[in-house]
């Protein structure tokens, strides 16, 4: 095959088109994904506009965390379908890459489940607003002051300034003393 002139503007006529395409599409599924994710969630904030002003603020930081979370993994999904399907373009056979992704997916599925099952937790703490930094919890047997939470683990202190780090999935009961039912 000669890569001359003749045969990259053909390129650029024919697949170059289509790979801008569906680059085009990708972008804007995203975009029309993420507007649509920002409205529910806000939604969710103005179901409680009764909130006092910090309580209100606090409500909008934990809204932001999770739709910056939710969204990044639908990006991650959506520009993996788009690459698989921009690679047989430039005339790459996909079907063992996609049959690797596959086994591997699966084997890292078994291998890495106790991390989603911290992931997914951690989705869940946020969601439900079970505690934040800064409030004094007992979760997985310790009881200290929440002083760092990402999806994967929480971070307590105690009363002695000792740092337990706590995985999300081991968190079966929060009981979280800063907070009075209203």
């Amino acid at each position: 095959m000669k890569f001359g002139v003749e045969n990259f503007i053909l390129w650029l006529l024919t697949k170059g088109i289509k790979v801008l395409l569906i680059l085009v599409f990708t972008f804007l599924v995203t975009q029309i994904l993420k507007a649509v994710l920002k409205r529910f969630l806000r939604g969710l904030i103005k179901k409680k506009e009764r909130l006092e002003k910090a309580k209100l603020k606090l409500e909008e930081e934990r809204i932001h965390t999770l739709e910056r979370v939710i969204f990044s993994m639908i990006r991650v999904i959506i520009w993996t379908i788009a690459i698989i399907t921009i690679l047989p373009e430039f005339g790459v056979n996909i079907t063992p890459l996609v049959t690797g992704l596959g086994i591997g997916g699966l084997a890292l599925g078994f291998g890495a489940r106790n991390l989603i099952q911290d992931y997914i937790s951690g989705i869940f703490i946020l969601i439900e607003d079970q505690f934040r930094v800064g409030e004094e919890v007992e979760v997985g047997g310790k009881r200290g002051k929440v002083v760092d939470f990402t999806l994967r683990r929480t971070v307590l202190e105690d009363n002695e300034g000792v740092l337990h780090f706590i995985p999300n999935s081991q968190i079966k009961v929060a009981t979280n003393f800063s907070r009075k039912s209203d």
